[in-house]
């Protein structure tokens, strides 16, 4: 079976939609402004292992529901 999608699909991105996302609530707890790019670098690099290896197969399992919600809607985002 080949399915048509778009190239890229921020709805079918676990880095988008899981990783991404509490990344983000991780920096918005840190200082609003890193010193330069290096500095925020460091931080995020130290992050990425933090979260424990269910918390990213947790992300890969949100992708099927995702993925279901994405071909029912004809390809339409499912997330605005």
């Amino acid at each position: 079976v080949c399915l048509n999608h778009s190239p890229y699909s921020p709805d079918l991105a676990p880095s988008d939609f899981h990783l991404f996302l509490h990344l983000k609530k991780f920096l918005s707890g840190q200082r609003q402004r890193f010193e330069n790019d290096r500095e925020a670098e460091m931080v995020v690099t130290q992050w990425f292992p933090s979260p424990a290896a269910d918390f990213y197969d947790t992300g890969i399992q949100k992708l099927v529901p995702r993925y279901d919600k994405c071909l029912n809607s004809g390809g339409e985002y499912v997330e605005k």
